[in-house]
């Protein structure tokens, strides 16, 4: 399936006592991903709430193998699991700079439609864009 990357460095406010990247930060970083990720399809989370759809995170499930370290620069690999319905649902990895794999995880959202507050299909232009990408 289609697949993206992004890097970026562990921040000094993402740390805890022991200069290990907090693990609540972890579904920030996801985010990150996953925003990308769709950025590079052309399309923004902006413009499908503009479009009246939110996509709310129904389940995330981390596993920390290796911790990630404060200046540590992360690269995020982030793909998109399989075709989507209702449910969109992406892999993560996260490798250090030694391309060590340090996490791996696993999110499923859902589209909903704002109005009714009930899930939808994926709206037809992003699924068009997926399958143009294959």
């Amino acid at each position: 399936m289609i697949s993206d990357k992004i890097q970026f460095r562990v921040r000094y406010g993402e740390t805890d006592q022991m200069s290990y990247a907090y693990h609540g930060n972890y579904a920030a970083y996801f985010e990150m991903g996953r925003t990308e990720w769709l950025r590079k399809l052309g399309v923004s989370y902006r413009s499908m709430e503009e479009n009246g759809i939110m996509l709310p995170v129904i389940n995330l499930n981390t596993n920390y193998l290796k911790p990630a370290k404060y200046d540590d620069i992360l690269t995020l690999k982030t793909t998109l699991a399989k075709k989507p319905t209702a449910r969109i649902e992406f892999e993560f990895e996260i490798h250090n700079e030694n391309n060590e794999l340090l996490t791996t995880a696993t999110a499923t959202l859902v589209f909903v439609n704002m109005k009714t507050n009930r899930p939808t299909r994926i709206p037809e232009d992003l699924l068009n864009k997926i399958n143009f990408k294959k």
